[in-house]
């Protein structure tokens, strides 16, 4: 098959033994008992080729259930970040009669409830630009949980016959900012949604101030077209309200962004597409009721994760490569690097202890990779595993054949099986994640499996899912660089000076100097550099 293996005269029998699979006597014995599913909406779970032997899941039976437990006591409102105080409660969001007190279940309903009633004003026009007309796009800015959720919804929903188009800003990128805003064309129909907990994250507040006078320059209103998510009474949340913006919309401090796809952050801009909320929240409700099954069998969720556990040892010995056969999955990759390796990418762990935990998740779509990285998969390092995800249906109206008795769908589908089947035949283990269509209520449910499945596989190897201390240091050490760079243009004078010198002005190390002074070269006119790209050589001054 193209693209599984381009080496010639190369077939699964000459591979060596060492490397090669048994073959198992009866493989659709060990795909019914390694096969777990949710009925509404159908999700099936397959670890037929998965590697494991049902004494692998005996072994980590004890941990799965002690993992259980601590799920059950999560979703009561346990304390998950003690550094923090913080409890975790995205499951509530799609059931809100588990959330621990009355205020939290009305909190969360009533959201919910705001996010369809303001999105049906937008749609009928009951809300439009002062300058008239109605709104027909949504320009977000946000980063991270806050900009891959919406992202991979409007991959998965925004289809041309969608109600509103959507345009993401997702880092400080000048140049791609413009060219963001250059695709928009004119913002006199564009709704600005802008999403930061805090309100200070300085990705998100340098698209919204690009945006804003973007806004301006046309000669039109910011504040009318705007809307924020974000905590009650965070700087975001004081400036919305002084300026009266269009709408707010609560943040819990209770919900990560890298799981706040079911809250507002996801609900409003899938909403404004045309997503139906319900529906995917109704899909995530179910896929967390059958991973609370305390018969680990029968559990999707804990299954996955002792698969996880069982190829990277505990310790994360191989990367998770995920491949969608469905062109709208194209971003589910990106989506579950984040939710997995911020969750589980970990220096210690909860006793202290010094583990470097985590998995790495790299991935694209099938079958296009199968001509991209497949052939290492198959025959290079065995450093992976693999997560395909397979959707029965090829489209929802009519049917082509390519050649008699074959569609594009048959292809595709063949092309996973071969994959699949030849990856196996080289040792490489895989799950495959079957749904039969991809609509709200099963991508609800994608969402939620793996949300527990991270949750669960954090219990096994003990490690905080909630805290994120890495991130953090890199946005402190952002901070300090943006400090020193105002040292070094106010040590700036009309006559030349090279590093070390300018270094030593301001009492720092001229290795961190020397990047800065690059980069405000380049873009500052008022800073003058003689021999720039010579490090020892280079002078700085202002013109």
């Amino acid at each position: 098959m193209c693209g599984v293996d381009e080496t010639p005269g190369r077939a699964a029998s000459d591979l060596e033994p060492s490397t090669s699979r048994p073959v198992s006597q009866d493989r659709f014995d060990r795909y019914l008992r390694f096969r777990s599913e949710l009925d509404d909406p159908f999700v099936e779970l397959d670890l037929g080729l998965g590697g494991l032997e049902p004494s692998d899941v005996e072994a980590l039976l004890p941990a799965l259930d002690r993992a259980l437990v601590a799920m059950r006591d999560l979703e009561a409102g346990a304390i998950a970040n003690a550094d923090e105080g913080r409890q975790v409660g995205h499951f509530w969001l799609r059931a809100p009669g588990l959330a621990p007190t009355p205020q939290l279940e009305e909190a969360i309903r009533s959201g919910i409830d705001a996010v369809e009633v303001f999105t049906q004003a937008i749609h009928s026009g009951r809300l439009s630009p002062p300058e008239g007309g109605a709104f027909t796009k949504v320009v977000l800015c946000g980063i991270g949980g806050s900009a891959l959720g919406p992202m991979l919804l409007a991959d998965a929903f925004g289809g041309p016959e969608a109600p509103m188009s959507l345009r993401v800003l997702d880092n400080t990128d000048p140049e791609g900012i413009d060219t963001a805003i250059e695709r928009l064309g004119g913002l006199q129909d564009a709704l600005i949604v802008v999403i930061s907990k805090s309100g200070g994250t300085p990705e998100t507040r340098n698209g919204m101030l690009e945006v804003e006078r973007a806004v301006k320059q046309q000669g039109l209103d910011f504040a009318p077209r705007a809307v924020a998510i974000t905590t009650d009474g965070s700087k975001l949340h004081q400036r919305a309200v002084k300026e009266g913006w269009l709408k707010t919309f609560p943040m819990w401090d209770w919900v990560g962004g890298r799981t706040s796809i079911t809250s507002a952050v996801g609900l409003l801009p899938g909403a404004l597409i045309g997503m139906d909320v319900r529906a995917f929240l109704a899909g995530a409700a179910a896929m967390d009721d059958a991973t609370r099954r305390s018969d680990v069998w029968r559990n999707p969720a804990a299954m996955l994760a002792a698969f996880w556990h069982h190829e990277g040892n505990g310790v994360g010995d191989r990367a998770m490569v995920v491949l969608p056969y469905k062109d709208r999955l194209l971003l589910l990759s990106r989506y579950l690097q984040q939710l997995v390796m911020e969750s589980l990418g970990k220096e210690l762990d909860r006793k202290g202890k010094v583990v470097h935990q985590g998995i790495a998740v790299y991935g694209n779509k099938g079958s296009t990779d199968q001509h991209a990285y497949v052939q290492q998969l198959r025959d290079g390092r065995h450093d992976f595993f693999a997560t395909f995800v397979r959707v029965l249906e090829d489209r929802s109206t009519g049917h082509f054949e390519v050649e008699p008795g074959v569609t594009s769908g048959d292809y595709l589908d063949g092309f996973w099986q071969g994959t699949r089947n030849a990856l196996s035949e080289s040792g490489r283990n895989s799950a495959t994640i079957g749904v039969d269509r991809l609509d709200e209520r099963v991508l609800g449910a994608l969402v939620a499996l793996f949300e527990r499945t991270v949750a669960i596989y954090a219990e096994l190897v003990d490690v905080n899912a909630y805290h994120q201390p890495g991130v953090e240091a890199g946005k402190k050490a952002a901070a300090d660089v943006l400090a020193l760079q105002a040292k070094l243009l106010a040590a700036l004078t009309s006559d030349g000076r090279d590093v070390r010198t300018l270094a030593a002005a301001v009492d720092a190390d001229a290795a961190d100097c020397w990047p800065i002074l690059q980069h405000l070269a380049a873009n500052r006119p008022e800073v003058h550099v003689v021999a720039g790209h010579d490090p020892q050589q280079a002078t700085f001054r202002l013109r």
